[in-house]
């Protein structure tokens, strides 16, 4: 009986064309509140048009607005959103709903005049159903989006809008759900894996339904390795779950070095038609966490060498172009990140999708506060009523996402430790558990500074529901912890990059202690000049933690905003072993002064030997490595040799008091008096001209693919000249358009932007968008004094 409809499945066709339509396009927008009245007016002259994904926050000018330094000195405000849209007269299809992948935030949907559905949380996805609310086929829809972003109500810059892609899903009445796909495998002896499929099949029709589902699992190169076909009745407005099990022989395991992704398709057959048909791509992999073996992945122990990130893109603002939230993870792949956690919010499908695809592992993180606040119009005010749903939306988005190893159901929660907060982390935690048991659940956890009459003993309460630990700037209990909890499992959720040799030490001494997450892997907006070390007057008060106008960038980063490696990576890499040896130059500091560098902070060292007018003069030279000692030559001279400190906070270090000469500054590591690697800074000439090279030279004809194209002041043998800045003019002609521009200077608005910006150290970035059409997009860079350089990108 199942091969005969089989037979007929493979024959029948869909009875709906297009199930999810992008919906980005032909938007209009209008920045302030306005009465619904006048929203569904058909006079739109005070709206302008403007594409999905969309921030108002980064196209408007910086101001001290409500958020302040928190927000990166930019505005948010209410703003609407509209599109008009129509139903062909040939979709058969009985269900519409919309799909909003991101709004910031407190967003209502209207349409026709009527409220469609109201969600507040800025970072979780979300449906909402249309079909009673549409107009008949052929008639114009009226489509309204009301974006509230309001009152300090984040700590870290957010942006404002749909932020995030938007999509037409169309069904009939017996259909299947993304969410409602669970896909799991377990890895079998004799070289198989077995891959459980539970789908949820809803039946919305007034009558029972017989139905067919064909689950068929195909490889990477697209052909079947496994299926499976399954007969059942479908009860009156019911969903129910049906369940497969396919094995696979020989299967390529999904790792961060060989993430090799399979496929799911569903396919759901009544009465001789597809009903509805899904594809969910996963991985086949195993995860386990042990107090004894730390974390295994497919049987290998596994560090996990991590960085925090927020959800913005730089210059792009919250945008979460589909290039932009690729290239975030290439960037951390390419600096030797295996994992990343999502502070502190659920990040873009995209996001996800290229962790997948590239190989990094992700803590999938949901909120920053539970029923305290930390401002005053955060999320505190709908988490009684919302957190249930939220945290089910990044559940059931995210589940089958091979790279997602552990759910945080926090950051730096206040009411953590008392009774109130234990009883919220355990019902979290049975959400969780409720549609995901394959996953560890996690939250960070920090010291009782919001909290000043607890100790940290107390800490014992907010970790007994988790199943990993993850401790925020606590190093120093990692061992004491150890020994009083031995099963418990630990890594460093946040940690400073002054303080990440010690940590590293620690993750790689204790099993139990599986890996260190630096804040923050990439610069971001808001919390603004967190990372800072400046120059004050002897004797001065310390700064203060944030730094105020004109900083709107938090600098803790250990790559910045425009994509560029910042100095402190250089003790990052010894520690991983992504180099043997690294070397900084601390800049020169103005007598009567003395440098601060805050807590997240990195000194003003660089990675250069280009020291104008300050000839003869001491420098200080800083040598890492994880060989025994060094020695030190410029120009060919050795200058001496210096032994490795072998503990402390300058671990893995020597430093070295050189007075600049111009040339060449070698620094060579030295293992049982043979010299080994070598790191060397070589002066560059004078800037000579501008050199222009795009990261991807060929774009698709689409909206969601970037070429971001770097800016380069260079000598005549092409070194970066890091010490001399120029304007740069920018103009484009052809198919594609200047997304943004700037540089990477935490503190210049005048250039974040910018179709006139600045180089910093020597560099900025202007990103290019196809806006439509094959064809050629130029790109001429135009200089005062170096010249011009065109680029041309091919758009296919």
């Amino acid at each position: 009986m199942i091969c005969g409809i089989f037979l007929v499945a493979c024959s029948a066709q869909r009875d709906d064309e297009i199930r999810k339509l992008r919906f980005d396009d032909d938007w209009c927008f209008h920045y302030g509140d306005i009465p619904v009245s006048v929203v569904f007016h058909s006079d739109t002259v005070q709206w302008r048009a403007v594409d999905i994904p969309h921030d108002w926050s980064i196209e408007m000018p910086f101001v001290k607005s409500e958020g302040g330094i928190a927000v990166g000195q930019t505005q948010g405000g209410t703003g609407w959103y509209r599109k008009i849209f129509k139903i062909s007269e040939t979709e058969p299809s009985e269900r519409k709903l919309l799909y909003f992948e991101g709004v910031y935030m407190e967003s209502e949907i209207w349409l026709n005049g009527k409220k469609v559905f109201y969600h507040p949380y800025g970072y979780t996805s979300f449906y909402c159903d249309i079909t009673e609310f549409c107009n008949p086929s052929g008639q114009e829809n009226v489509l309204a989006v009301k974006v509230k972003n309001e009152g300090e109500n984040s700590r870290w810059y957010s942006g404002s809008g749909i932020y995030r892609h938007v999509w037409l899903v169309t069904t009939g009445r017996l259909h299947l759900h993304e969410w409602g796909i669970f896909v799991t495998t377990e890895i079998l002896s004799g070289n198989r894996a077995k891959v459980n499929v539970a789908v949820d099949v809803s039946n919305q029709s007034d009558k029972n339904t017989d139905a067919v589902l064909h689950v068929i699992v195909r490889n990477d190169k697209g052909e079947v390795v496994g299926e499976d076909t399954s007969i059942c009745t479908l009860k009156e407005n019911r969903t129910a779950t049906v369940y497969h099990s396919i094995l696979v022989d020989k299967p390529q395991l999904w790792s961060v070095d060989t993430p090799v992704l399979y496929t799911a398709d569903i396919k759901l057959l009544s009465d001789g038609i597809y009903k509805d048909i899904l594809s969910i791509p996963f991985g086949i992999r195993s995860i386990s966490f042990s107090a004894k073996e730390g974390l295994l992945l497919n049987g290998v122990p596994v560090k996990l060498k991590g960085g925090c990130v927020h959800h913005d893109n730089g210059l792009l603002g919250a945008v979460a172009i589909d290039r932009a939230e690729e290239r975030k993870v290439e960037l951390l792949k390419a600096n030797g990140f295996n994992a990343v956690r999502c502070a502190h919010n659920p990040p873009s499908e995209k996001f996800l999708e290229a962790c997948d695809r590239l190989g990094l592992l992700v803590i999938d993180e949901a909120f920053d506060q539970w029923q305290k606040p930390k401002n005053k119009n955060d999320y505190h005010r709908f988490f009684n009523e919302w957190s249930e749903i939220d945290l089910a939306s990044m559940i059931l988005r995210d589940r089958n996402h091979p790279s997602v190893i552990m759910w945080s159901i926090g950051n730096e929660i206040q009411e953590r430790s008392d009774s109130v907060g234990v009883e919220i982390a355990q019902k979290l935690k049975s959400i969780v558990k409720k549609y995901d048991a394959t996953r560890p659940v996690t939250a960070a956890i920090n010291d009782y500074w919001d909290n000043p009459t607890l100790k940290w003993e107390a800490s014992f309460n907010a970790f007994a529901p988790l199943d990993v630990c993850g401790y925020n700037y606590m190093w120093w209990e990692y061992e004491n912890d150890s020994k009083s909890y031995p099963e418990r499992i630990i890594y460093g959720s946040e940690t400073t990059a002054m303080e990440r040799a010690v940590n590293w030490d620690l993750v790689e001494k204790y099993p139990n202690i599986i890996g260190d997450f630096i804040w923050t892997a990439i610069d971001y907006l808001g919390e603004s000049g967190i990372g800072h070390a400046i120059n004050v007057n002897k004797g001065s008060k310390n700064p203060p933690q944030f730094l105020d106008w004109p900083w709107f960038n938090a600098w803790c980063g250990d790559i910045d905003i425009c994509g560029y490696r910042k100095p402190q990576t250089a003790l990052r890499d010894v520690l991983w072993g992504n180099k043997k040896i690294a070397m900084l130059v601390h800049l020169p500091v103005p007598k009567g002064q003395e440098e601060r560098v805050s807590y997240w902070g990195w000194p003003d060292e660089e990675s250069s030997w280009n020291w104008k007018g300050n000839e003869g003069k001491e420098m200080n030279v800083k040598v890492y490595s994880r060989y025994s000692s060094v020695r030190l030559y410029l120009n060919d001279m050795l200058l001496g040799e210096k032994s490795i400190v072998d503990e402390g906070l300058d671990k893995y270090s020597a430093q070295f008091k050189v007075k600049y000469i111009p040339g060449t500054l070698n620094a060579v590591g030295v293992d049982a008096g043979i010299e080994r690697e070598e790191c060397t800074l070589t002066t560059s000439g004078i800037p000579v001209e501008i050199d222009v090279k795009a990261d991807r030279p060929i774009l698709q004809d689409t909206k969601n693919d970037l070429s971001y194209v770097r800016i380069e002041l260079v000598d005549k043998e092409g070194n970066i000249v890091s010490d001399q800045d120029c304007k740069v003019e920018l103009s484009i002609s052809g198919k594609g358009r200047i997304l943004s521009a700037g540089n990477a200077c935490p503190t210049d608005m005048e250039s974040f932007r910018s179709l006139s910006p600045m180089t910093y150290k020597g560099r900025a970035l202007a990103i290019l968008q196809p806006k439509g059409g094959k064809g050629c997009i130029r790109l001429t860079v135009k200089t005062e004094k170096y010249g011009k350089k065109t680029i041309t990108i091919n758009v296919e």
